[in-house]
């Protein structure tokens, strides 16, 4: 018994640092994801307008000005200004909080509701499996940008039912994909292991094969991060869901579409462009994380 103590006293426990060759080759291996870089990079450079940007603007994005209307880029007005003489790049940081918080808020309950609910039908089955998936088709027969304006013209137009009309026109998404994975991770060894020491059918179902199921859900979320801020701005675009005064992507570029064909290109281009650029970015975030995961399994 002694000697055992010894030799356990022997042993010396070492941190677990990564070498320098390790932490090279994680470099290495994200530098072959050029785009997927460029999209991180891009969505932290919104991060930072969204936290500092107001702080940095002398403008407000609501009150008009009459005496400068529709005025060019100029040293004052780097994004020039709109029909009222508001300053369009006041508006423009306003509108970034308030885009990708729509963004990452639909992206979140879609992902977090139709995950659950996707892992409860998977896992039992039964008539509950049946009825949702049904209504999943039937949600899937409409675009979810159509399905989001039905929504939305019923509840009305705040911000709050935008955001709740975005994420229940993706939720059949998340639901799918999680039922998939867990129609596979349910016949596996460490899923009866787990059954057979007495763990409860939703410990199995939530803790043991849940996390292993969300890898493709992940993917999904910054893809749906990227349209979300599509519809929220197409749905202003249309007069739908968030109304001017307010300082948005897609009330911008609808108040700038009248002045398409009189030259003013400045009152459309700039949100326009903000909205192309942030969709883009989610977009190869999304791309870009299912290759390093199809990499890693490979």
């Amino acid at each position: 018994m002694s000697s055992t103590q010894n030799s356990i006293q022997n042993i010396e426990i070492k941190p677990s640092v990564i070498s320098r060759s390790e932490f090279l080759g994680k470099i290495r291996f994200f530098t072959r994801f050029p785009l997927f870089i460029f999209g991180i990079l891009v969505i932290l450079f919104y991060l930072l307008v969204v936290i500092f940007g107001p702080s940095l603007t002398v403008y407000d994005p609501t009150i008009p000005n009459p005496q400068y209307t529709l005025g060019q880029p100029n040293s004052d007005y780097p994004f020039g200004t709109d029909k009222f003489g508001r300053d369009i790049l006041t508006r423009v940081v306003y509108a970034t909080r308030l885009d990708l918080m729509i963004a990452l808020l639909v992206a979140s309950l879609s992902f977090s509701i139709g995950s659950l609910m996707g892992c409860i039908v998977g896992y039992y089955g039964g008539w509950l499996d049946k009825v949702i998936m049904r209504v999943v088709d039937v949600m899937f027969a409409f675009p979810a940008f159509i399905l989001a304006m039905a929504i939305t013209s019923a509840l009305g137009d705040t911000v709050q039912n935008v955001i709740i009309a975005i994420a229940t026109a993706y939720t059949p998404y998340f639901i799918r994909l999680t039922r998939g994975e867990m129609l596979t991770l349910r016949t596996r060894q460490y899923a009866d292991a787990a059954i057979s020491v007495g763990n409860p059918s939703w410990r199995v179902a939530l803790i043991h094969l849940l996390p292993n199921a969300l890898t493709p859900s992940l993917v999904q979320m910054t893809l749906v991060s990227g349209w979300a801020i599509l519809d929220a701005a197409g749905l202003a675009f249309l007069g739908l869901g968030i109304t001017p005064p307010t300082a948005e992507w897609g009330v911008m570029v609808s108040e700038g579409a009248q002045r398409i064909i009189t030259g003013e290109w400045w009152v459309w281009l700039y949100p326009g462009a903000a909205i192309v650029l942030a969709a883009f970015a989610f977009n190869l975030v999304g791309d870009g994380l299912r290759d390093i995961m199809t990499r890693e399994e490979q």
